[in-house]
């Protein structure tokens, strides 16, 4: 058993650290019960699986995380002047008392703002030609004396009188709907608890359809519909989805003709439709799913607008009339494949298409009118190195694209583009107090991975730093479900770069970055690829004398935590710190336990270790599995009590088994979020702390 003792003597360790009495505390050391994970091809020992506890209560558990949380406040006191600083530091980076750019939807500016020394946006709006706000949703209220909260998703109804929203109060993306009069602020007696965050209204002006979730696993399963007035427990179920490797989601079409219900797993998917002034009517396939096709699907004049990889591994853009869905066979095409360019996303006008692109692992726009498809114009980007993304375009009707634009280097900035003329209008730059982006530098460069495959890698640092190999360097990345990290702007590193810092974000294979190939690359047996092409880009950026050999840290959260822990494994040694967030690292003993919260959705990204090829597979680099007697860098692990994406116990075990294993003496730290989730603290404020205690950790390394 764990000795609750050892909070009390670590508690102790803080009052004497006070007095002057420097003496460093002895670590938790969690007990080893043995445990049998069966599963086909083998039974495994996992002496810490007892850390699991779907209840958060048993006192065993809840006295082994505290004296963890004990022992991360002992030996972050030192430093924790520096924290304080940091945090300073990065909200005085903040407007407090900022705004966002109002956009308009039929009679009304939408916007949200924040006031100074408040944790949570207010959501108002203003009916055209009138100063007068009216709020929608003031998080900050709602927010109050809850440990957590979290508000998501808005739908206003189509007369623009009534409210639904989603919220958070627990950190595991379970929401709870609710509804409210917009005028009078007076809520409806309505909540209906344990959804998908998104909502969407009927045409009549009473009916809201959701996405309900398993209790257990946590999976979207059903889709609902309310009526207002009426008991949410009899809600009709209007559509349900027996396989449990599929993602439910609804949402409308952009011209509010059509309500949607989208599967999406990741090699299929499926939309389903039915017209949103007949919610008594009934659903529609626009075409039915196929294993190895993707597609996703807006409506404008009309006819359909479908991005697909069907034949297209980069995806292409399809049209289908009205009257011709049900068969993908009757689909035409509007935009052709390229084999060098992603198409990622798109938005439709009614007098115009715009496309999201990626090419070289850099997100462009470009955008044509629909009676000359052939005349493309490219939106102008003033930078080598940055990235290009829809903003809010809520009306078809508009000849002018809202997106945003921002780099390593430029805050983001909100831009509206006039499609007929070219002419574009800078609407509004994030402001960041104390900062110059003259005094700062971004480049984009290539490693070259250990297969040959080349890496883009962005960096950022400040203007007269010298490659002369003695900076130390800042190094990250992600690297699955095909999600890109784009150069964006981040007001907080410019801690670490104004203190000599290099800052890298490492585009590794897993991603989507270089297209639907590079994600391929590094998912199921090829996972590995994700793990060596961070690797190797450290090397390369050592080699090419960006970085010091010896000031090398790395951080990555969720499955960028997994990348953290593999790295660990296979190359510790060449890091000073790592920072792993919310890390999956217990790969197969999770994927071998369906009851866990999303696992079925995971298959096709991880794959399923009732395989033996995927199970050996798999067995050979989760980061849980490969802890072995060897050095590891200085490592700061964190996760929340209450996470739903990567449950507590996964870096629990983790840091036992590293305790228990490792055979340096470097500062192995654990903090539990007793009170949050996956995301961590979400406030705007209370975010930048959390990010100033990862940042602490490695400077006071450094001195």
């Amino acid at each position: 058993m764990y000795n609750p003792g050892m909070i009390l003597k670590t508690l102790a360790f803080l009052l004497l650290a006070a007095s002057g009495v420097t003496e460093t505390p002895a670590p938790p050391v969690a007990a080893a019960k043995p445990y049998d994970v069966v599963s086909p091809y083998g039974t495994r020992n996992d002496p810490y699986y007892w850390l699991r506890d779907d209840t958060r209560s048993r006192p065993e558990v809840l006295d082994y995380l505290k004296a963890e949380n004990a022992y991360y406040e002992a030996m972050s006191a030192p430093y924790r002047a520096l924290t304080e600083t940091l945090a300073k530091e990065m909200i005085g980076r903040l407007k407090e008392d900022d705004s966002t750019v109002p956009y308009k939807d039929k009679d009304y500016l939408y916007s949200r703002r924040y006031e100074a020394g408040k944790e949570h946006a207010i959501h108002v709006r203003r009916p055209l030609g009138s100063d007068r706000e009216q709020v929608l949703v003031d998080a900050n209220r709602e927010a109050e004396g809850k440990e957590y909260y979290r508000h998501v998703a808005r739908a206003v109804s189509p007369r623009q009188d009534l409210l639904a929203f989603t919220e958070d109060t627990r950190g595991r993306f379970q929401y709870t709907l609710r509804f409210r009069e917009i005028a009078t602020g007076r809520d409806l007696p309505e909540r209906i608890p344990g959804l998908q965050a998104q909502v969407v209204w009927a045409g009549d002006n009473r009916t809201v359809y959701y996405v309900e979730n398993d209790p257990v696993t946590l999976l979207s399963t059903r889709v609902r519909k309310h009526v207002l007035g009426t008991d949410p427990k009899a809600d009709p179920v209007v559509y349900e989805e027996k396989d449990t490797s599929f993602y439910l989601s609804v949402e409308e079409t952009g011209d509010e003709r059509f309500i949607l219900v989208r599967l999406d797993s990741t090699v299929a998917s499926e939309v389903r439709f039915l017209a949103a002034s007949d919610p008594s009517g009934t659903l529609h396939v626009l075409a039915p799913r196929e294993t190895g096709v993707l597609y996703q699907a807006d409506h404008v004049g009309g006819r359909w607008v479908i991005r697909t990889d069907w034949k297209a591994p980069n995806f292409r853009l399809m049209t289908v009339a009205d009257a011709e869905v049900g068969d993908k066979k009757t689909w035409r095409e509007l935009v052709p494949h390229d084999p060098k360019v992603f198409l990622q996303d798109f938005a439709v006008f009614e007098d115009y298409l715009a496309v999201g692109e990626r090419s070289e692992g850099l997100k462009r726009l470009r955008y044509a009118p629909w009676a000359d498809l052939g005349r493309w114009t490219r939106v102008p980007s003033d930078e080598p190195a940055s990235t290009q993304g829809f903003d809010v375009n809520a009306e078809q009707g508009t000849p002018k694209l809202r997106y945003a634009y921002s780099s390593m280097t430029t805050p983001n900035s909100i831009y509206e583009l006039d499609m007929r003329t070219g002419e574009r209008t800078l609407l509004k730059r994030q402001p960041v107090p104390g900062y110059d982006p003259a005094g700062y530098a971004t480049e984009r460069v290539w490693a070259t991975a250990r297969d040959g495959a080349r890496v883009p890698v962005s960096l950022v640092y400040r203007k007269g730093f010298a490659r002369n190999g003695t900076a130390p360097l800042y190094q990250t990345g992600y690297g699955s479900y095909g999600f890109a990290l784009d150069p964006r702007f981040d007001s907080t590193i410019v801690s670490l770069l104004d203190r000599g810092f290099v800052y890298a974000i490492a585009h590794i294979r897993g991603g989507q970055e270089m297209g639907r190939s590079w994600y391929d690359d590094g998912r199921l047996l090829r996972k590995k690829n994700t793990f060596t092409d961070f690797i190797d880009v450290t090397d390369f950026l050592v080699r090419e004398k960006y970085a010091a050999p010896d000031k090398v840290f790395a951080s990555g959260a969720s499955a960028g935590g997994l990348l953290m822990g593999a790295v660990a494994n296979m190359a510790g040694g060449k890091y000073r710190a790592i920072a792993a967030h919310v890390a999956y690292v217990d790969v197969v003993t999770t994927m071998l336990d369906e009851t866990i919260p999303l696992v079925t959705n995971e298959f096709e990204e991880w794959g399923n270790p009732k395989q033996k090829v995927y199970y050996d597979y798999m067995l050979s680099y989760s980061p849980y599995d490969n802890v072995r007697a060897q050095l590891y860098p200085a490592m700061l692990i964190t996760t929340g009590l209450h996470d739903s994406q990567v449950q507590y116990y996964e870096p629990a075990k983790w840091v036992a088994r590293l305790r228990a294993m490792k055979t340096d003496r470097n500062p192995l730290l654990f903090k539990i979020h007793m009170g949050a989730g996956h995301a961590g603290r979400v406030g705007r404020l209370e975010s930048h702390r959390e990010l100033a205690e990862e940042y602490a950790f490695f400077l006071h390394l450094l001195d």
